[in-house]
């Protein structure tokens, strides 16, 4: 990089003939560059090749025989040329090295901006703390199963197509090596495709249309065949892999990785809690269970208390009744178009007695004392001891009658039924 152009932000470079440039990150960490990105814009108007320059494009430093594959790869996987091109560098990430060379004498211009907030970032940070807390619930989805099927067959076939194909491979060890392989390249390729993903939508937009298309049906026929999952051990698995996945968005989501740990870090222990949490309520409520007293206490009122406790307990309902009435959320006109006496209603809201005199003195004649209704209950009940009982019992029965207007009547349930 020591003839490449260093660029900053805000730069504008018009030039015409080949250079490479340079953008070197700021190691100063600030949170508010958390979903922060650089942009980087050339266009011309002929066509130019742009060419990214890396140390990892030398195959000779590679260390293992998948460094080198990958190294490889990449190095036959170059762009054609265009006339117009962007790069965005993630804040904190490596720095980034490019050359352009024109094919001919016409001048291309460099732009540089920053992004204080990039929606795909963001979306990404999102997606993942939304899909680590509902993994559970969304393991055991159907629709979910057959999107994610097709999301699986279109960014990596290889690892769909030998999925497809388990039943079919006799040994476990041979499987988990090959589904290592395949792993291993699927995200190769989509690290390529990321990284090329301007370039092929602009130039190859058909081809890709119609992969999505033919994978994306094929994937959700052979997922529908199979339907979704219902053993257990598999929807356990597909939770765990959902939770993984997970993690690696919310990683890509940030541009600080201590931040992406910390938030790991968090979400572990947010679940994780849960289990030590919900013992601890099971236990607190056996505690309760053992500690509290099994022997119902029942509260026995005098005769007298219970009519007072009546009393209150009416007129409090009725307050009660008449604040509901008076409220902005009653629903007046519905109540008054269903009562007979609106006239009435209307008074009682207003603070009038909920009966009027003439009920009350009915209801006095009726079953007040001396009333009919009273000397017709003693005379029957009068009638049957003397039947059914020996006459000398009558006068210890009428002692127990008179001693009992003295005893405290229990009403357990004096409260609830009032």
């Amino acid at each position: 990089g020591k003839n490449c152009s260093l660029l900053q932000e805000m730069d504008v470079i018009q030039k015409q003939d080949e250079n490479c440039y340079c953008y070197v990150q700021n190691r100063t960490i600030h949170l508010q560059y958390l979903w922060s990105t650089v942009q980087i814009k050339v266009n011309s108007r002929e066509k130019f090749r742009f060419e990214p320059i890396s140390e990892k494009n030398n195959c000779r430093n590679s260390e293992t025989v998948f460094e080198f594959a990958a190294c490889a790869v990449q190095v036959l996987w170059k762009p054609e040329t265009c006339t117009e091109t962007f790069l965005s560098i993630k804040q904190y990430g490596e720095d980034v090295c490019f050359k352009i060379q024109p094919f001919k004498i016409e001048p291309y211009i460099v732009r540089v901006k920053r992004e204080m907030l990039d929606g795909k970032l963001l979306f990404l940070f999102v997606a993942g703390i939304f899909l680590f807390h509902f993994a559970n619930s969304l393991s055991r989805s159907a629709k979910f199963f057959y999107l994610s099927g097709i999301i699986l067959g279109v960014l990596a076939l290889l690892v769909f197509v030998l999925l497809t194909l388990k039943r079919f491979i006799p040994r476990h060890s041979t499987f988990w090596i090959l589904m290592s392989g395949s792993w291993m390249v699927s995200l190769y390729f989509i690290y390529c495709f990321k990284e090329n993903i301007q370039w092929l939508w602009s130039e190859h937009k058909n081809y890709l249309l119609g992969y999505f298309l033919a994978v994306g049906i094929t994937s959700f026929a052979i997922c529908y065949q199979h339907g979704p999952l219902t053993t257990e051990l598999s929807i356990t698995l597909f939770t765990w892999m959902l939770q993984v996945t997970a993690f690696v968005l919310i990683y890509l989501g940030v541009t600080i990785p201590q931040v992406a740990y910390a938030v790991i870090a968090v979400s572990l222990c947010s679940k994780g809690l849960c289990y030590p949490l919900g013992a601890a309520c099971h236990i607190a409520r056996k505690m309760k269970h053992h500690f509290k007293s099994k022997k119902l206490v029942f509260k026995y009122l005098t005769e007298e208390e219970y009519r007072e406790q009546g009393e209150s307990e009416t007129i409090r309902a009725l307050e009660e009744l008449r604040s509901f009435c008076r409220s902005p959320d009653f629903p007046s006109w519905i109540a008054i178009s269903k009562l007979q006496a609106p006239h009435r209603f209307a008074a009682f809201v207003l603070g009038s007695p909920h009966v009027s005199p003439a009920e009350t003195k009915a209801h006095d004649e009726q079953y007040g004392i001396g009333s009919s209704f009273l000397e017709e209950q003693l005379f029957e009940t009068r009638v049957q001891s003397e039947q059914h009982e020996p006459a000398n019992f009558v006068h210890e029965e009428d002692e127990e009658n008179e001693n009992e207007m003295h005893t405290q009547i229990p009403f357990p349930y004096a409260t609830e039924l009032l």
